[in-house]
């Protein structure tokens, strides 16, 4: 597969700004592999393709607010600090970006109030920046307050004060992620119970996702990209619980490509998820052997992206295409506050 496969024309005007409400009434198409149908249904229908016995995994990773707005010293120019990863917690020490580049240097101390600054131990990449803050404990904590949801780049406006909840799912329970695992911002507490009450079960997975998600493939030939590392983990219960699952023939609905990449990451050679706890850079691209995941849901994503490369692995890439195509067609809303996909 060529990265030009993955290619197709995607207007402004169906990238959505904001999220439906309530979020289980967005749209959802319907894609079954086997008969090569599609349709169209609603989030809440999402219920009518899943099974007693059959899991449920999510990933529980949430978003902090990650964009920071600071001064520096002595100067007081004005710095954007992006917060990418916390590399030593005891410490305080983070991977960030920092805008404007040219005026951050090594011994740079940037305050973003009273209370909170870092100061600037390295350089990463041109933009990278390795920072120590000056708050012991829970960095998250400090900057809940101060910091905005970091939006992705396609959605040109400013955060506001609703997507601080609206850009989080209801799973989210593990600081870390700087962008929202899309898929499942679809699930609202009573679609939950409805699920529940068929006698599905929910398990958790984390992955952190990075900006890594929003990188452009910049290489023709596939087997060139390196996807970032994120951290995620798999406790023993939930590879006992999706085992079992297996073992019994049931089926592993799998919530978003995040949650996905995580499970398909700690395969056993017989088939099976073994609990783990690391950083991945695994890349789904077509072909690939589905291990683990036998219903995917997932949201419209950008042309080009390996988000939809893992997408096409898992249906085939023109089947998907088509798909794309006729979404347009109907309206569907795409990207991280649009509707959503079911791959049966």
């Amino acid at each position: 597969m060529k990265l030009s496969d993955f290619k197709y024309n995607l207007p402004k005007t169906s990238i959505a700004k904001y999220p439906v409400s309530p979020r289980d009434k967005s749209k959802l198409m319907v894609l079954n592999r086997e008969t090569q149908e599609i349709e169209n249904q609603t989030f809440s229908d999402v219920v009518d393709y899943m099974e007693k016995g059959d899991i449920l995994a999510v990933n529980e990773t949430k978003v902090f607010q990650a964009r920071l707005y600071g001064k520096k010293e002595k100067t007081n120019a004005k710095i954007e600090v992006f917060l990418l990863r916390e590399l030593n917690a005891e410490e305080c020490i983070w991977d960030v970006i920092v805008d404007p580049a040219r005026k951050v240097r090594i011994g740079n101390k940037i305050y973003f109030n009273d209370k909170l600054w870092c100061e600037v131990i390295d350089n990463t990449t041109s933009r990278g920046r390795t920072v120590r803050f000056n708050q012991p404990g829970n960095v998250y904590k400090a900057v809940e307050k101060i910091g905005l949801t970091p939006l992705p780049p396609y959605i040109k406006r400013e955060p506001e004060q609703s997507d601080k909840e609206d850009y989080q799912t209801i799973f989210a329970r593990v600081d870390g992620a700087v962008a929202a695992p899309t898929a499942g911002l679809h699930f609202t507490p009573k679609l939950l119970q409805k699920i529940e009450k068929k006698g599905v079960q929910i398990v958790p997975v984390v992955l952190h996702i990075g900006l890594g998600t929003f990188r452009p493939v910049e290489v023709e030939d596939l087997t060139k990209h390196k996807m970032d590392s994120e951290f995620y983990e798999i406790t023993p219960n939930t590879s006992e619980t999706i085992n079992k699952a297996i073992h019994a023939k049931h089926n592993i609905i799998v919530v978003g490509t995040s949650t996905c990449r995580a499970l398909e990451t700690s395969v056993t050679a017989e088939g099976f998820v073994k609990p783990n706890r690391g950083w991945t850079d695994k890349f789904i691209y077509p072909p690939y052997d589905f291990k683990i995941t036998d219903k995917l849901i997932t949201n419209f994503h950008t042309p080009e992206s390996t988000l939809l490369m893992l997408v096409s692995a898992f249906a085939e890439t023109e089947f998907v295409m088509k798909a794309y195509k006729k979404a347009l067609k109907d309206n569907f809303r795409f990207l991280s506050y649009g509707d959503a996909m079911m791959i049966l």
